[in-house]
């Protein structure tokens, strides 16, 4: 499949899906744009760049959700036209997906809404890749429903990424048992940010831990993935959104290096 230029899968070189948990401001969003487009060639990985523009499954009604629909794509645009690079946001209703479409070149369907077939046929129907983001509670097989529900709608170009399981309460496990499964589904990627959640941990909020971030991407790159999912933010710590589970641009830098040493080893 293909985000515009990146390609994925069949044989395909290992890219990268990166960026912003939410979008903060304009500033913010294309300084970490630039930097991580500036860090992906120099490891020369193809990147898509991820923004959220409104978190709409936050635990609790306080909770920072973003800039908005109309805010965000305005600062998705510029990021887009600033670096050239494509863009990947979810979309929560249906009805966003048309006007998400004219901005975004992948529609991501979140994970907790990945069975939703009234969201999955609109996007599927503005022709724009999607990324199916399996669902916490769904086993790998279950990924080939939602990828021809999909289908069915008209997508052809579908990518399908795994964020880990529910195991007991407050806490994730990624069962890499499942990759090989997936990836014979459509193309697999990991998202190695929310799979280091630790999901309403934090009573009003989810927790995570950042320091498993790495050493998950590196398991999956070497069981084997089409696409990284990392978040990045210019002060993880001080991050409304998930902060404890994004890494600064260094530790991408870094991060970026021991999965292209990995895939060299292994090729």
């Amino acid at each position: 499949m293909r985000i515009r230029d990146v390609r994925l899968g069949s044989g395909e070189p290992l890219a990268l899906i990166s960026g912003l948990n939410v979008i903060e401001s304009l500033v913010g969003t294309l300084d970490i744009a630039h930097a991580v487009q500036g860090v992906a060639e120099r490891h020369g990985i193809p990147v898509v760049f991820k923004a959220s523009f409104d978190k709409a499954n936050r635990t609790s009604r306080h909770s920072f959700r973003g800039v908005g629909l109309d805010e965000g794509l305005h600062i998705l645009a510029c990021v887009k036209r600033e670096t050239g690079l494509p863009i990947l946001t979810d979309v929560h209703e249906p009805g966003q997906a048309k006007i998400v479409a004219e901005v975004a070149d992948c529609l991501q369907i979140p994970a907790f809404l990945a069975r939703q077939t009234d969201l999955v046929a609109a996007c599927a129907a503005t022709g724009r890749a999607l990324n199916v983001k399996k669902a916490q509670y769904m086993a790998p097989d279950d990924l080939l429903c939602a990828v021809e529900k999909a289908q069915s709608f008209g997508a052809e170009n579908v990518l399908v990424t795994e964020r880990g399981s529910m195991f007991g309460y407050n806490d994730l496990v990624v069962d890499l048992r499942g990759f090989a499964a997936m990836r014979r589904i459509a193309p697999l990627c990991f998202d190695a940010t929310h799979a280091a959640q630790h999901p309403g941990a934090g009573g009003a909020s989810s927790t995570g831990n950042r320091d498993v971030v790495a050493p998950l991407a590196r398991a999956a790159v070497a069981v084997g993935v089409d696409a990284l999912f990392v978040e990045v933010h210019q002060d993880p710590g001080c991050a409304p959104c998930d902060g404890q589970c994004q890494i600064r641009i260094e530790d991408l830098d870094r991060l970026l290096g021991e999965v292209c040493a990995i895939g060299e080893a292994l090729a």
